[in-house]
């Protein structure tokens, strides 16, 4: 059961002394005064993936955050005269270089911390926010276990148990049918996992992971293992560099041939990746340029554009994160307990369409996309099935 603010307040701030790090903030880190006047700052460190293997991703969210963040305060930085300060820090997808890159931002008066393209580094930085009390706003991570994982730790993207909410769009009687999950052994791989077994599982499927090494760079054996299963349907859960070899390798052992595969559109960099296999996936979509039609993906194409930027997989995650950090800081100020306040329930328009920051466990409610990959002469373009509600695919 998951404990209330009321709750927080009322007993886990009477210990507050016992759970705190070294490194907690012991005055009020904003720069406000104890009374109710605003701070003339706040700052906001952004610990995310700019180099190793989901430094694209971290691109893709921290181009459109910097637009976000434009258009959310009007071009100006600030909001109601407080001027938001960002300060960089790259994780490199390493979970103890963003614990300690969160460590030295804490003990130096910042409490809203924001980023994480890794999963695991997700889950870290949680721990941290809850030890520290400080609120934390998390990116791409796509991990399950991040969603109401404490009263401090929001998403501002979705998460596995919505992509597979959608791939179960895809099938009709799935009852006693046997479903391989096939990907990495990692904190999203085995996200995906629990989450088509509790999904799909749930409606009568026998579900079997076939999880790999992210070190592994040849997955022919694995290929074959999958085809040795016969499974009547392959769920992938793949991201990173690896994503061509693999398919590459499924498309070689005529997996795609033989059984029915659904995974998710992953970004632009990907599109040619499936190679001859693309027009034979059921693609699962989080997010692509043309999917929503709607004034605020307007903006953010616009703005990315004349960033010298274009629209990716993660872009509406690092946009709807200016817009979520925007409110936070207008309504509370800078103090956690009233930013968390601000965000739980918040609904508001991003570039997908409508989201709902669920008050109960923060995960955030939005539209998911089923699509295609159709040749567009050497490369393939990204064509929309359908619109799949958010209430349709709620974790």
């Amino acid at each position: 059961m998951r404990v209330t603010k009321k709750l927080l307040l009322g007993s886990v701030l009477a210990t507050a002394a016992l759970v705190m790090s070294a490194c907690a903030p012991q005055s009020d880190v904003s720069g406000a005064d104890s009374g109710d006047s605003a701070p003339a700052e706040v700052r906001v460190g952004m610990i995310t993936s700019e180099t190793g293997p989901l430094g694209g991703y971290g691109k893709q969210y921290l181009d459109a955050f910097a637009v976000g963040l434009d258009y959310a305060t009007d071009g100006t930085g600030e909001v109601d005269g407080i001027k938001i300060v960002i300060e960089n820090r790259d994780d490199a997808g390493d979970a103890d270089t963003a614990v300690t890159a969160a460590k030295e931002l804490i003990g130096d008066g910042v409490n809203i911390l924001m980023g994480s393209a890794s999963s695991g580094v997700a889950l870290a930085m949680a721990e941290q926010a809850e030890q520290n009390k400080v609120l934390f706003i998390s990116g791409p991570a796509a991990a399950d276990a991040v969603t109401g994982i404490n009263d401090y730790t929001f998403r501002s993207g979705r998460q596995s148990a919505q992509d597979v909410a959608t791939a179960g769009m895809f099938l009709d009687d799935i009852e006693g049918k046997k479903i391989v999950v096939f990907g990495q052994n990692n904190a999203f791989g085995q996200g995906n996992v629990a989450a088509v077994q509790a999904i799909l599982g749930g409606k009568g499927a026998t579900v079997e992971p076939l999880l790999v090494a992210e070190d592994v760079t040849e997955f022919t054996p694995f290929a074959q293992q999958v085809l040795t299963a016969e499974p009547d349907l392959v769920f992938v859960a793949w991201a990173g560099a690896t994503s061509g070899a693999m398919w590459q390798a499924m498309s070689q052992q005529a997996v795609l041939d033989e059984i029915p595969v659904v995974t998710g559109l992953g970004d632009r960099a990907t599109f040619g990746a499936y190679g001859v296999a693309s027009e034979q996936i059921n693609f699962l979509n989080h997010y692509f340029g043309a999917a929503p039609d709607n004034a605020v993906n307007t903006a953010m194409l616009e703005g990315l554009e004349a960033a010298g930027a274009e629209a990716d997989l993660f872009s509406p995650d690092g946009f709807n994160a200016a817009i979520m950090l925007v409110q936070a800081v207008k309504e509370g100020k800078g103090d956690v307990d009233a930013m968390i306040a601000a965000l739980e329930g918040f609904e508001f328009e991003g570039p997908k369409g409508t989201n709902t920051v669920r008050a109960d466990d923060h995960a955030l409610l939005q539209d998911m996309y089923q699509a295609k990959l159709i040749a567009d002469g050497d490369t393939f373009t990204p064509e929309l099935v359908a619109t799949v509600p958010a209430a349709d695919v709620a974790p």
